[in-house]
């Protein structure tokens, strides 16, 4: 059993977040999904940014940090999309950190001022033509190169939160098949 804790995207913790860490709580791990947004969550991407543009890119991660306070240092840090900025820099700063899983996003490690640990395996998730995904991809090349434990899974498609349930975006094929490849890598961890 793993401690794994998973952070929303920019439209909140949704139905669709949730039913994702209920996948892997069925798995036999612990799940924490500290909501960011305080209880927000919004029916657009657009409206979603929106609310993390007044609060800032900054805010939202320290959120993040300092949820991951209360929890076990040893776990799995995972994020859909906006919420790869706290979970990477917690799986890179950390200590104790078992393991990053990042959905749909990444972010240069240069970002959170340390190289990545050698300790700490990674997984990196996306759609190959995602739009938004595709200004993140030099970084998740550039952190997957020439790491053992570090993964990069790249599916057909454009759509950028193909893994929640409850949105339009949703690809049930690329989602399930990420859902085996996430609890695969927690079996390992």
């Amino acid at each position: 059993m793993t401690e794994v804790v998973l952070f929303h995207h920019a439209q909140g913790l949704t139905r669709g977040v949730a039913a994702f860490a209920d996948e892997l709580r069925a798995a036999g791990h612990t799940v924490h999904t500290p909501d960011l947004f305080e209880g927000r969550t919004f029916d657009s991407l657009d409206e979603g940014q929106g609310y993390v543009e007044r609060l800032g890119f900054g805010e939202i991660t320290e959120r993040g940090v300092r949820a991951a306070e209360r929890l076990p240092r040893d776990a799995v840090y995972a994020g859909f999309s906006l919420g790869v900025l706290p979970a990477q820099k917690l799986a890179q700063t950390r200590a104790g950190a078992r393991g990053a899983l990042l959905f749909h996003a990444c972010i240069p490690v240069p970002e959170f001022g340390t190289a990545w640990p050698d300790h700490v395996p990674v997984q990196v998730h996306a759609k190959e033509s995602d739009p938004f995904f595709a200004e993140d991809l030099d970084a998740a090349r550039a952190l997957v190169s020439g790491r053992a434990a570090a993964e990069m899974f790249l599916y057909p498609g454009e759509q950028h939160l193909f893994a929640d349930n409850s949105l339009p975006s949703h690809d049930p094929e690329a989602a399930t098949l990420l859902l085996q490849r996430t609890v695969e890598f927690l079996s390992r961890t």
